[in-house]
């Protein structure tokens, strides 16, 4: 059974970000390992880092792009790092980033959570076509209620009007929802808006923005059920 202290009583739904907590966002270079030669993982996490960058920076400068033009910017700045790989490889990089793998435990979560009757959904950075390719490929659709973009609102996590989509989506209020993320500074943000969080810590890295503390912290998705 689901831990209460990890799922409130009260909780009508479970909200997830995608990329990261449902989404393993380096198994698009790991697909293609041998392509991008030693420096895949570094490289990964380069292009990682600045499609993150790339979407902090436009949100305080009151400006917006989607999500996958970031990520597009983001991979050329990674090939402009590392100009030893491949450019010839960058259509096969996105396309494998249009379907990245879902963590193991992901499926059998979301369907242990709506099995207690809870609502599960999505809220992420990622425009409504790449969310839409990333559920299809690893077979969620039929586990999920919503799946939610802030294409919707032209701003990036973590602004509040971000996670008032589920609110808006779900009709509840904020203090029935959990929000779950493997991205310390989203559970901050979800934290200040006032949602339950669980913070996804798989790689054990140290605390950080401590007023605004998780809820909980597991080291996989499976640690909700």
């Amino acid at each position: 059974m689901t831990s209460p202290s990890l799922i409130p009583v009260h909780a009508k739904a479970v909200i997830f970000d995608a990329y990261g907590t449902l989404f393993d966002v380096h198994s698009a270079v790991g697909r293609h390992m041998a392509q991008v030669g030693p420096d895949a993982a570094r490289f990964s996490d380069v292009w990682r880092t600045k499609q993150l960058e790339y979407s902090w920076v436009l949100s305080l400068a009151g400006r917006y792009e989607p999500f996958w033009t970031l990520t597009e910017q983001a991979l050329d700045y990674a090939f402009a790092c590392f100009p030893d790989v491949d450019r010839s490889i960058r259509p096969l990089l996105l396309e494998a980033y249009r379907r990245l793998d879902a963590y193991p435990e992901v499926r059998p979560t979301l369907q242990a959570l709506r099995t207690r009757g809870l609502r599960t959904g999505i809220l992420s950075n990622g425009d409504p076509g790449m969310l839409n390719a990333a559920v299809d490929s690893a077979g969620l659709a039929g586990d999920l209620d919503v799946v939610l973009s802030v294409d919707a609102v032209q701003v990036f996590k973590t602004s509040p009007r971000t996670y008032d989509l589920v609110l808006q989506a779900l009709s509840i209020p904020a203090d029935e929802v959990v929000f779950v993320s493997s991205n310390r500074w989203d559970i901050a943000g979800a934290a200040a808006f006032g949602f339950t969080t669980v913070w996804v810590n798989r790689l054990g890295l140290p605390d950080e923005y401590i007023e605004l503390a998780p809820g909980a912290v597991i080291a996989s998705l499976d640690g909700l059920i």
